[in-house]
């Protein structure tokens, strides 16, 4: 059995205060088809988070959701997605956007494997690394664009029960300069890395990554409502 199947089987507590059946949610595009995303407006992060909060207020949603496999265009915003002849532009984990303060809640039981404060326009800003084991698997769940705040009483191995407020979506001078969201992220193999972890590798590396960080609607179990 894989993880994948393993997570299938499961279910989780939610990541955030999602009411099934009652919030709506909307799902989000940000591929080249996406005609609305012209660079001006990317690259201003106070007008990409108008642009995005009238989106889900228009839409009456509590949430904008999406991105996983999701080759995205928005990334040409900041050099750290760029590596050269081919740059980095597939998501490979799930974002939730809504108001900075929206809380963030384990899924799961876990220790704290790592944190850090990727403090780089278009970085991850706040960020925490949550190491799991489940029915003999290990992997881990990245939560980034957090709030500064929620780094400051962690410790490395600290040991955090499922259902815990790990942490509240954080605002964009400390998010990586991005409208309020969460990035929610799986990943088997740690590669050695610690309070990082690519959130976005080159399409020609696809294969290895999305092996390596699996669907995160397996625990998410959020993308079936999106409309």
């Amino acid at each position: 059995m894989q993880l994948s199947e393993l997570l299938q089987k499961k279910q989780f507590p939610p990541v955030l205060p999602f009411r099934a059946g009652r919030d709506r949610l909307l799902l989000m595009n940000f591929t080249e088809s996406n005609s609305e995303l012209i660079p001006s407006m990317v690259d201003d992060t106070t007008a990409f988070s108008g642009y995005i909060s009238k989106k889900i207020a228009t839409a009456s949603a509590q949430y904008g959701i999406g991105g996983y496999d999701e080759n995205r265009t928005v990334y040409s915003r900041s050099k750290v997605f760029d590596t050269g002849e081919e740059p980095r532009r597939l998501h490979l984990g799930i974002d939730i956007w809504a108001d900075a303060g929206t809380p963030v809640f384990l899924p799961l039981d876990g220790i704290v494997h790592s944190f850090a404060y990727n403090n780089h326009f278009g970085d991850y800003g706040a960020t925490i690394i949550i190491k799991h084991q489940l029915d003999g698997f290990v992997f881990h769940t990245l939560y980034g664009h957090l709030s500064l705040k929620d780094l400051l009483h962690l410790e490395e191995g600290m040991q955090l029960n499922a259902g815990r407020h790990l942490a509240d979506f954080g605002i964009a001078a400390e998010n990586g300069h991005w409208p309020p969201h969460l990035h929610f992220q799986l990943i088997i193999d740690m590669e050695g890395k610690k309070g990082d972890y690519p959130g976005v590798c080159k399409l020609s590396e696809r294969a290895y990554y999305l092996n390596n960080c699996p669907d995160p609607d397996l625990i998410l179990g959020m993308m079936r409502y999106a409309v």
